[in-house]
């Protein structure tokens, strides 16, 4: 089990479209949840007047974010199934925590984007597509959710399903997968259940345990999404400003020109380091820091990039 491959995974979509709920469905029908845990989310959703087993619970994290119901830092789940390792990051979909939402993305393999099949394609359904095509996520599934809500209809899916093909091609999105499920009930989550009896297509499961990652690396497309701003307090280290997160894209090295989004502020890299040691070069997948020539505001969700090939 050690040796299966990791997916790691990011969801995204508009406000309320299901994305906490669609992990737990995940987390719950694949086994992972304690015993303890669901007793919990019971008592809790009894305790809010849910009048369900909210599952939502197990991904929002912050207190404060539980009692509003809503997600706004990024919540990390993982799971295991017999034929891949999986890492599940849960990202706001609040406008005003859009950042934190590229933070999630900077490292997935893969981008499940919700859509409510009651109120479609949204402006920040739209911005998500974009910014996982920026960050040059490989694959993207699109989850249809609350299709109970739409009656299992599947004239309705079908008309989303042509239109956010439309939307994936104009954006670059090269592998887009559509899929009509219900989070709350799990039909076509991890099961089939008996809502859509027309959908002969893969669950999101077996398109997440099937989906062919090992030759995703970019290397001609330099792209440094920044997840933390070092800024140490020690007199000894006053000075000292870097940027960590991991490479999904180019080969970096020090000396290289870059331009800082969306700023658009031009500048040189100085070095790109590890906890122990100055590299000679990053590719993508690596964990670093990367420091730059000038002292230039640089904020967590702000992406580096080569000024050549900046993102469209």
């Amino acid at each position: 089990m050690l040796d299966t491959e990791l997916l790691r995974l990011v969801t995204a979509g508009s406000v309320d479209d299901g994305k906490s709920t669609l992990i737990g469905r995940l987390l719950y029908d694949t086994k992972q949840i304690l015993v303890d845990q669901l007793e919990h989310i019971e008592e809790t959703s009894q305790r809010r007047g849910d009048g369900y087993v909210n599952l939502a619970l197990l991904t929002d994290g912050l207190r404060a974010e539980r009692e509003q119901g809503i997600t706004i830092d990024v919540a990390y789940r993982s799971f295991v199934t017999p034929r891949r390792r999986f890492q599940l990051a849960d990202a706001p979909g609040h406008v005003q925590y859009t950042r934190n939402m590229v933070t999630g993305a900077s490292t997935a393999d893969l981008a499940i984007i919700l859509v409510d099949a009651r109120r479609g394609v949204l402006e920040q359904t739209r911005r998500h597509a974009y910014i996982a095509a920026i960050l040059r996520i490989p694959h993207v599934v699109v989850t249809v959710n609350k299709m109970d809500l739409a009656g299992f209809a599947e004239e309705r899916f079908r008309e989303l399903q042509s239109e956010l093909r439309e939307t994936s091609a104009r954006l670059g999105l090269r592998d887009v997968e559509v899929i009509p499920i219900s989070a709350l009930r799990g039909d076509n989550v991890v099961g089939r259940g008996e809502g859509m009896p027309w959908y002969d297509g893969p669950t999101l499961l077996e398109h997440l345990e099937t989906v062919e990652i090992a030759g995703d690396r970019d290397l001609d497309h330099r792209r440094f999404p920044v997840q933390w701003v070092i800024r140490p307090i020690s007199d000894e280290h006053h000075d000292y400003r870097g940027y960590a997160g991991q490479v999904a894209g180019g080969i970096w090295r020090a000396g290289d020109e870059v331009v800082v989004l969306p700023s658009g502020r031009r500048t040189t890299v100085e070095s790109v380091e590890t906890a122990d040691e100055q590299l000679e070069l990053a590719v993508p997948g690596m964990s670093v820091t990367i420091r730059l020539a000038d002292d230039l505001d640089v904020s967590r969700g702000d992406m580096l990039a080569d000024p050549g090939q900046p993102p469209r």
